[in-house]
């Protein structure tokens, strides 16, 4: 089978380069070696996601964070104390890509004319994949750094395209996961600049009612990057079906993501083992199969991976090794009974749609 390109659209490059320090432009053996002895993190030596194993799975376009939660006395999750810290960190995650692009790793995407460059390029033959850069969207995730609403449009003047108001726990824009609760007034006067900058409103990790209000509140395009269906895997992390409905009523796209926990709710953090509870990359196609059942075709679905989202192997599907083994779902869609331009929808088509609409 031939490799059509794949567009990911949920993946936190930067944190893992800067906050775990690994060098993604190195082959992946090599970073997994490196870390082999380490302790401080759970998927040390388990990574799944480097620069080189992008190209080998023709994931040539991604969507890719600057993440920076601000915490305050007594949480458990992690996170700077300040939105000045929270900012300074998203500004060294920046500060990174800037350095992949020096070395034609990486180029940003920010209109719809060099999104159509970079398109040009993978799909010419006569170069080689391996010396292709890997195109790349910018997301916020979670909005706890912008330090005031002004502080959206100099984000917008270095490229940032898209935002989630929150993440996991409180946030200063809205509550996320594990939460409950409404949006917050600042959240609110945040989407108006949003809106009027024609940027994408990602949904992803809002409260139940944060979610049902964003989508009253906001007129612009809209996307879930990284979500699985609640039905399947029942946590207020995943999406109802009323959910999954809204958002197809807006033309939306859901990205599936990997990690077990998002696919299986018998997998349990730091406990489980995905091989013997046998997740495989196929529980996705589940979650995938219940959003086109609900839109009556393939147009709503896609990859939105989290890989290496503070977690590796070890709570990856158990027949995944590295990020370039999304192309096996050409096989397993298929298998599925998913015909040619199913695929194509699910491995590009649809987020293409969208960002077109964004990048306008």
């Amino acid at each position: 089978m031939n490799k059509p390109l794949i567009i990911d659209a949920h993946l936190d490059l930067a944190m893992n380069a800067i906050e775990w320090n690994r060098d993604l432009t190195r082959p992946l053996a090599e970073i997994r070696l490196q870390e082999m002895h380490m302790k401080d993190k759970a998927d040390r030596g388990r990574g799944t996601v480097c620069l080189p194993e992008l190209r080998k799975g023709r994931v040539g376009l991604i969507i890719a964070t600057q993440l920076s939660r601000c915490t305050s006395f007594g949480m458990s999750l992690s996170g700077w104390n300040s939105p000045q810290q929270a900012w300074a960190m998203t500004q060294a995650q920046l500060a990174w890509y800037r350095e992949m692009e020096a070395l034609g790793e990486m180029v940003q995407i920010t209109t719809n004319h060099s999104l159509d460059h970079h398109l040009a390029l993978w799909n010419d033959e006569s170069i080689a994949d391996d010396t292709k850069p890997i195109g790349y969207i910018l997301s916020l995730e979670g909005a706890d750094s912008l330090v005031n609403i002004s502080y959206l449009e100099r984000a917008y003047g270095y490229g940032l395209r898209a935002l989630g108001l929150s993440h996991f726990g409180p946030g200063r824009y809205a509550p996320g996961t594990k939460m409950e609760g409404p949006i917050s007034p600042s959240g609110f006067d945040l989407m108006k600049e949003m809106d009027a900058l024609n940027m994408v409103l990602d949904v992803t990790h809002l409260t139940d009612e944060g979610f049902d209000q964003a989508l009253n509140a906001y007129r612009g395009p809209v996307w879930a990057s990284h979500h699985n269906v609640r039905k399947i895997a029942p946590t207020q992390r995943q999406l109802t079906d009323d959910n999954i409905k809204a958002l197809i009523e807006r033309d939306a796209v859901i990205g599936g993501m990997l990690d077990c926990w998002a696919m299986d709710t018998r997998f349990i953090d730091a406990l489980s083992d995905p091989w013997q509870l046998n997740i495989r990359m196929e529980n996705l196609v589940d979650h995938w199969d219940h959003i086109c059942q609900l839109a009556g075709n393939s147009l709503h679905v896609a990859i939105g991976s989290d890989l290496d989202g503070n977690f590796g192997t070890e709570q990856s599907p158990w027949d995944l090794n590295s990020i370039a083994d999304l192309q096996k779902y050409q096989g397993i869609l298929a298998r599925r009974g998913y015909s040619e331009l199913d695929i194509q929808n699910i491995f590009h088509s649809n987020w293409l749609r969208l960002f077109k609409k964004a990048l306008a």
